[in-house]
């Protein structure tokens, strides 16, 4: 039996610090001994406010470190960010001065090791540091995905993919998301963390990761030793089947699906969860593919009265389907594999996952046929 604990929380310090140590406690936290390195892997995607809900709330961090720290563990904070500098986000996140004082390592991850991979793959390429630590704490942040639906515990061990090798494998899986997810799945049975522990205090909805999504709170922290697990119950916990998370069906297929889960603590429902669309890239003959995607299928867009050319999101492009002209940037819809990286790293907010006039016209005109044919 696979045991989920949770536990309702807001981000008073003292709450945070008796949840973390109560849910470390009942995931064997004892086995973090004299001497051992412990890595602490929170979501530091890019610069972002803790009111922003895109990174993983200080006092959450703050509480893991202590724990590893008074078991005697030498412990280390580490990701690999998508954007902006690493002591630029210790610093907004607050994440810097919450362990001010605290003997621990602050870096991003810089060197990585090789390892096979399962098919169609041949290898990974992830963080030294991740693969040689004797324990990972796995510190995901609850948020919607405009890709993936939901980046949660499985998802979060991206991180550990250091640098631009990330959209190095957005290229790789393409338009494919079931083959992003076994890539995600595969990166977690490789690195195998001892613990995860999700801030779902103040979540994210909408259009996330970045900060196109919007705040949410949730109160909850959840803990498991075992990450998809802990993806299934919130899953549960926003009324999605589990399935529908593509790294939860990619883990079933890798025999990684618990096949027994126990939720320990009130797990409350939350029925009106604003969940991202998250539609086919391509569909139908092959030879339509070209113009379904540039005038059907959902899109990353630009507000252009938010975008200030900054130069984030085509730089982080892995199709290079972004360019600068005059003054605008430009998407190239052929080229663009919907993997919405663009939308994680833009620091203004401006690009949001949009479908077309022609997509919107489509959609409700299937949606009156099948209203009509249903009516008795």
């Amino acid at each position: 039996m696979t045991k989920v604990f949770v536990r309702s929380v807001g981000y008073d310090y003292g709450r945070v610090r008796s949840a973390v140590f109560e849910i470390m406690d009942s995931m064997g936290g004892e086995s973090i001994d004299s001497g051992m390195n412990v890595l602490v892997k929170p979501n530091l995607l890019a610069p972002a406010f803790p009111e922003n809900a895109v990174l993983t709330h200080h006092s959450i961090v703050k509480a893991a470190v202590e724990y590893a720290l008074d078991r005697g563990a030498t412990v280390q904070v580490s990701d690999s960010p998508a954007t902006g500098s690493f002591q630029r986000i210790l610093k907004g996140s607050g994440i810097g001065e919450a362990l001010r004082e605290l003997p621990v390592l602050c870096r991003p991850f810089e060197r990585s090791l090789r390892l096979p991979a399962e098919p169609p793959f041949t290898q990974l390429e992830l963080a030294e540091e991740a693969l040689k630590a004797d324990i990972i704490i796995n510190l995901p942040k609850m948020k919607t995905h405009s890709q993936m639906l939901l980046t949660l515990a499985v998802k979060n061990l991206f991180g550990c993919v250091v640098g631009l090798r990330k959209p190095e494998w957005h290229m790789k899986t393409g338009v494919n998301r079931i083959a992003f997810a076994r890539v995600l799945v595969q990166v977690y049975a490789a690195l195998k963390p001892s613990f995860n522990i999700l801030d779902g205090v103040l979540a994210m909805e909408g259009q996330g990761p970045g900060k196109s999504g919007t705040p949410r709170k949730v109160g909850v922290i959840l803990g498991s030793k075992n990450a998809v697990a802990l993806d299934v119950a919130v899953c549960r916990m926003l009324g999605v089947a589990p399935e529908d998370l593509l790294t939860n069906m990619a883990a079933g297929e890798l025999g990684l699906m618990p096949p027994d889960i126990q939720v320990e603590g009130t797990l409350p429902f939350i029925a009106d969860y604003r969940m991202p669309h998250v539609g086919s890239v391509v569909f139908g003959p092959e030879m339509f593919h070209g113009i379904l995607r540039r005038h059907f299928v959902q899109r990353p867009e630009i507000e252009e009265s938010s975008c200030k050319l900054c130069g984030e999101c085509w730089k982080f492009c892995p199709a290079h389907a972004l360019e600068r002209t005059n003054e605008k940037v430009r998407f190239d819809y052929d080229r663009c594999i919907r993997c919405y990286c663009c939308l994680e790293v833009c620091p203004y907010g401006a690009i949001s996952a949009q479908e077309p006039p022609a997509g919107r016209a489509l959609s409700k005109t299937v949606r009156t046929f099948f209203r009509a044919f249903s009516s008795p």
